[in-house]
């Protein structure tokens, strides 16, 4: 590949990037907003300031490329972003919404990390230094938020599979304790 049209793909990709933290500014305070769980909202929160210096790093790097960051619409951020607000409006309980709505932003961060995983690895073969930690810390950020959304949803999904348990009382669980105890046994056979 000539080092010409990989700086093209370079360039494609930041607007990528550029797009799809511009569109989750719109969304984080959306997501906020329906987090029945404080510090959900406050993760959220926080992740909105750290995406608006998400942009600001982008500029930068457009700035040194003498390049315009707009342009280019992420459709997959588009996407995603459609996918949260369709978590956010299910008739779910507090807990059980929260959890859709971690699920919805842990899709996000993984997109958001592989595209600056990308930009790195492009910036890297491109020889642009200057960019390559400027990208490093936006995906550090981003492999951090994922590890914090991790953690919440540990709890948050306990409470919401807690509250889904007190509905099913006195409802027969045959299949699914038959179905867990045979892959239970599979997985001792099999160790």
């Amino acid at each position: 590949m000539q080092k010409g049209s990989l700086r093209q793909v370079y360039i494609d990709e930041l607007k990528d990037l550029y797009s799809a933290e511009m569109q989750l500014v719109k969304a984080l305070p959306k997501m906020a907003k329906a987090a029945s769980n404080a510090e959900l909202r406050q993760t959220f929160e926080e992740h909105l300031r750290q995406t608006s210096e998400h942009v600001s790093r982008l500029e930068q790097i457009f700035e040194m490329l003498e390049e315009k960051p707009s342009g280019k619409k992420c459709l997959g951020m588009e996407g995603l972003v459609k996918e949260g607000a369709e978590a956010i409006s299910e008739d779910y309980d507090d807990s059980a919404r929260d959890a859709a709505i971690i699920g919805a932003a842990q899709r996000v961060e993984h997109y958001e990390i592989a595209g600056y995983g990308t930009a790195r690895a492009f910036a890297e073969l491109l020889g642009e230094e200057e960019h390559i930690s400027l990208i490093e810390q936006t995906l550090n950020e981003e492999k951090r938020a994922d590890e914090k959304l991790t953690q919440l949803s540990t709890s948050i999904s306990g409470d919401a599979a807690q509250s889904g348990e007190s509905e099913t009382e006195g409802r027969p669980r045959k299949a699914s304790a038959s179905k867990n105890s045979s892959h239970r046994s599979y997985c001792r056979v099999n160790q």
